[in-house]
């Protein structure tokens, strides 16, 4: 079995040294072997776990989330309703920006819209923008 660097290890999973480095210390990614030269001995394992944990990242799942699904991977015999139940709720998340990214979308084409391009003292997006209650989207605090 061929192991390799970290720096190929990076390079051929697509995940940054120091988050290799970042995910090992909080137990996402098992810390692989030492060489001789006490340089980090990677194998084909660390490259499939680094592939997942950057897939599930990109889909926004947290890494609490992304800890359990790997404990789920981990012991493949059980029921998938715990995966189910967390990429549903992710689902939940995701429909839930829409809609905000939707009213916001909404909210600054109406600003752009009431703009007469005249002056500043007399700029919608400016208005908007000093007066959050003229604003139409919720806000994020």
């Amino acid at each position: 079995m061929k192991k390799i660097t970290i720096g190929e290890a990076a390079r051929q999973s697509g995940v940054k040294v120091p988050t290799i480095r970042y995910y090992e210390s909080i137990g996402l990614l098992a810390e692989p072997e030492r060489s001789e030269g006490n340089q980090r001995s990677y194998e084909q394992s660390h490259l499939h776990r680094l592939a997942f944990i950057r897939h599930a990242r990109e889909l926004g799942f947290e890494v609490d989330a992304i800890r359990t699904l790997l404990a789920l991977q981990d012991d493949p015999n059980q029921s998938c309703a715990s995966a189910d139940a967390i990429a549903k709720a992710r689902l939940i998340e995701v429909e839930q920006r829409i809609r905000s990214l939707r009213a916001l979308k909404a909210e600054l084409e109406m600003m752009v819209e009431g703009c007469g391009h005249g002056r500043i003292d007399q700029c919608r997006v400016i208005e908007v923008l000093a007066d959050h209650g003229q604003c139409m989207h919720p806000r994020h605090e």
